[in-house]
């Protein structure tokens, strides 16, 4: 069998695995950022069979007892994506059974390089950095959808990332 169609067969499990979760509950995206020292959440997202795609704002997420999804490398060392779980079912009413963390080297090959630079250009320097919900403007979610837009996507550098371990699945 040749490599590419063991590549699109990963593809194909992949995708149809993860149509299997989000019928049941939504899957929770993390962009981890693993470049600053000690891990954070930058950027989160809520995909679901009939809820779609959405962007969830790691700052405004938080614990019962207050700490936010940005930090739960931090107050969770031990469990992390248990508390992001947490998170999740105190701020949005939804819990998530699979989470995939996604760090910036397997964001920036599958939607280019520049990506996470992309995003912060946007973020601060062209006026998405409101919030949707409070100021009418544009948030960080626009942001990286913008980024993502200008650059190219790559989905056979999905399966390569996963196994290089750039892309986690944890099933909580």
């Amino acid at each position: 069998m040749s490599k590419l169609k063991i590549i699109l067969g990963i593809i194909a499990v992949i995708i149809i695995a993860l149509l299997l979760f989000t019928m049941t509950s939504p899957i929770l995206i993390l962009a981890e950022d693993t470049d600053e020292g000690d891990p954070g959440v930058d950027m989160a997202a809520k995909i679901s069979f009939p809820g779609g795609f959405e962007w969830v704002y790691p700052g405004d997420s938080y614990h019962p007892n207050g700490d936010t999804l940005h930090n739960i490398h931090l107050f969770a060392q031990d469990n992390p994506y248990g508390a992001a779980k947490e998170i999740m079912e105190h701020t949005y009413h939804f819990t998530p059974h699979l989470i995939v963390s996604v760090n910036p080297e397997a964001a920036e090959s599958i939607f280019g390089a520049g990506l996470i630079d992309n995003i912060r250009a946007n973020d601060a320097y062209h006026g998405y950095a409101g919030n949707d919900q409070v100021s009418g403007t544009m948030d960080r979610g626009d942001a990286v959808s913008t980024a993502m837009t200008k650059g190219t996507f790559n989905p056979l550098a999905v399966p390569i990332q996963l196994l290089m371990g750039n892309i986690s699945l944890h099933i909580v």
